[in-house]
């Protein structure tokens, strides 16, 4: 995907997501990463471009983000409608969400050991992304909690729990799922993007 095509989708897509959401305060605290991660790639992108591959996840990412911030996780209307067709008991958004961060952070994390060579091996390799994933997992928990004891019920439709005890617990395995499924789709696919870029180096 080329550079002002994406620019421009993420734009449209923050704009759009900033227009009278849900409440501002939510919408901040979802869209955060997503501001996060195009800052890095902004100072990163001559020095440490990714693969086209990664880029795209990132931009699949932040549109989640955008989605769930303007609706809220527990209120975004498509899952809305699921719950009714499907019968369940809650609005199920934050689980595509959880299972994002661990889908495309598996490949962000793989490009960054490969190319760093930190690790030898795929077995260790694979390990160690499914780890990092699930680290990132339990600290946006924490962070979750965090902004609970500070803000009070403000928080709740940040952490989007619907009364689900298991809400916790259930993100992170999620979050583990799409990590696992990312290494296991994605690796041929990531694997000659990689060669690609540095045969261009």
């Amino acid at each position: 995907m080329r550079t002002i095509a994406w620019v421009a989708i993420y734009l449209t897509a923050l704009v759009c997501s900033a227009i009278a959401p849900k409440d501002f305060y939510t919408w901040f605290l979802e869209v955060l990463p997503a501001l996060i991660a195009v800052v890095v790639m902004a100072f990163t992108r001559r020095r440490f471009p990714l693969t086209p591959l990664v880029y795209t996840l990132i931009l699949v990412h932040s549109l989640i983000l955008m989605q769930g911030g303007h609706y809220t996780y527990g209120e975004e209307p498509f899952f809305n409608w699921l719950k009714e067709v499907l019968g369940w008991p809650r609005n199920n958004y934050d689980k595509l969400g959880h299972f994002a961060q661990g889908f495309i952070p598996a490949m962000v994390t793989r490009e960054i050991l490969l190319r760093k060579a930190v690790v030898n091996g795929r077995t260790w390799l694979n390990f160690l992304v499914v780890s990092v994933c699930l680290a990132i997992s339990a600290f946006y928990e924490l962070i979750e909690w965090w902004v609970a004891v500070l803000s009070g019920t403000g928080a709740d439709a940040f952490l989007a729990t619907q009364g689900y005890v298991w809400d916790t617990q259930s993100d992170m395995a999620f979050a583990l799922l799409g990590a696992i499924l990312a290494l296991f789709l994605l690796e041929k696919t990531h694997d000659r993007q990689l060669a690609a870029l540095r045969s261009q180096g």
